[in-house]
Parts: C-alpha cells; structure tokens; sequence
C-alpha cells in the first residue's frame, strides 16, 4: 500500500452529514513542517497553535480540540504514530471521553467509514448552468448581474450542503451568487435562515464603508427567489449549512 491509499483510506468521523476535518488539518500541516523542516517529529507543543487557528478558520463552528486528530490517527494502520515520554503508542482511551467531550463529538454508535476509498458522485455539469438560469443570472444576495462578451462572469452556483457532505447538484440545494459571496457562505460569514432571510456572522469583522454595504447591510435582506414555478433551497440543506458551517450567532438585521 503506497501513501497515496494510505491517506485516502483515512478514516473520518461520519455521522448525520458532520464535518470533521481534524485528521485531514493534521495532515497538512504536518506535511507543510516536512516541506520546510524534513522529517522531524513533530511535538504537540509546537503544533497545537497552528492546529487550533486551522479548526477555528476551516473546521466546524464548534468548540473542538487539536488533541482529537493526534490520537485517533494512530488508529489508521501504518499511517501514524505517536510516542509519549513513557513510551511509543497513543496516549490511548483515558483521553477519549475527554477529547470528544470538548469537540463535541458523539462515537458511540458512530459510522466510522473503513480504509477503502469512498468515491464522491461526480458532479453534474448541469447544476451551474441550471442554478444561473434559475436566478435569472444575478447574485441572491446582491443583486450583482455582470456579463462580458456574452457570457455571466463573476457568478457561481453555490452548494448549501457541500458536495463531499452529500449535497446534491439540483436546484433545491443551489444559489446563484456571485464571486465573493459565494466565498463568504463557505467561509461561515453568510448563511440564509428558516425565512430565507440573509444571515450575517457577528464574528465577522470589517470595519471599511464596501465591507459594510458588501456584508453588514446584507443582514436580514431576503434572499433572491428562483423563477416562478421553481423550487427554492430545501429546509434540510439550509439547516445543514447553519449548523455545519455558519459561524454562530447572526448578527441583528441591518436598519
């Protein structure tokens, strides 16, 4: 077995569409340190700050710990090892209950997946096309509508559920938007409530007069409805974007 499997054979948490991007945050940055440094080990004294920014700018928006991924890796075969000052081996179970308390996490019962690849449906070439037209070619947040030579520049279909997560390439889990706020609702800045009203994170910070007109003032605004006789976003995939990637709690509608 060569890394390549290895690391795609990782087993991740799974349970009700969760995100948990602890192991894979790990890997990375213990590849960049091997980039830069070679293959020294790598103490979790050194790497539980960089670790912390990572899960608190791609991870879920809850409290989680940078323990989790140093013990649970070395539950993957031949992938992971961790030494200790007593010895080799993981500091084993007597941390578990406290590392899934502080991330939150529930395994009892958990489907774990196993080391074989898990392929991802391929994505529909259609669903762009599809959410764009459905829209009308313009941003459901602002409105932005830019066109060049013919051809909508700047506009993105926009996955509530993410595709890795199981979100489907169909209308009922689109929205056409543009650019930047498409990036904003991946990031946790936006997310769109029960009434399919804007959701501003509180936790976001911008302080220029184009960060507020572009962000701030977005809070509370309803969010584009599709043509007549198309369906809008699912309950479900709005749900799952609010707890598994807005950054909690909104901030008041704009005045």
């Amino acid at each position: 077995m060569d890394w390549v499997e290895r690391v795609l054979g990782i087993r991740q948490y799974a349970r009700h569409g969760g995100r948990a991007p602890h192991k894979p945050l790990l890997l990375l940055h213990a590849l960049g340190r091997f980039q830069r440094e070679g293959d020294a080990p790598i103490p979790f004294s050194a790497a539980e700050d960089a670790l912390n920014r990572l899960l608190r700018e791609f991870g879920p928006p809850r409290k989680t710990n940078p323990g989790y991924p140093f013990h649970h890796l070395a539950n993957d075969d031949l992938l992971w090892v961790v030494e200790t000052p007593d010895g080799a081996g993981s500091p084993g179970p007597s941390l578990h209950g406290d590392i899934c308390q502080e991330t939150g996490l529930d395994l009892d019962g958990a489907d774990l997946p196993g080391p074989a690849v898990q392929a991802l449906p391929a994505r529909d070439p259609g669903f762009r096309p599809q959410v764009l037209e459905a829209y009308d070619f313009c941003c459901a947040f602002c409105g932005y509508d830019g066109w060049l030579d013919g051809t909508a520049v700047g506009l993105d279909a926009a996955h509530l559920r993410w595709h890795a997560f199981g979100g489907p390439d169909e209308l009922v889990n689109g929205l056409c938007l543009c650019a930047l706020h498409h990036r904003l609702l991946d990031r946790g800045v936006l997310g769109v409530t029960p009434e399919r009203t804007i959701a501003v994170s509180r936790k976001f910070v911008g302080r220029a007069a184009t960060t507020t007109a572009l962000v701030h003032d977005l809070s509370g605004r309803p969010v584009r409805d599709p043509q007549t006789g198309l369906p809008s976003p699912e309950p479900d995939h709005i749900d799952w974007h609010t707890n598994q990637v807005f950054r909690s709690p909104a901030r008041a509608p704009a005045a």
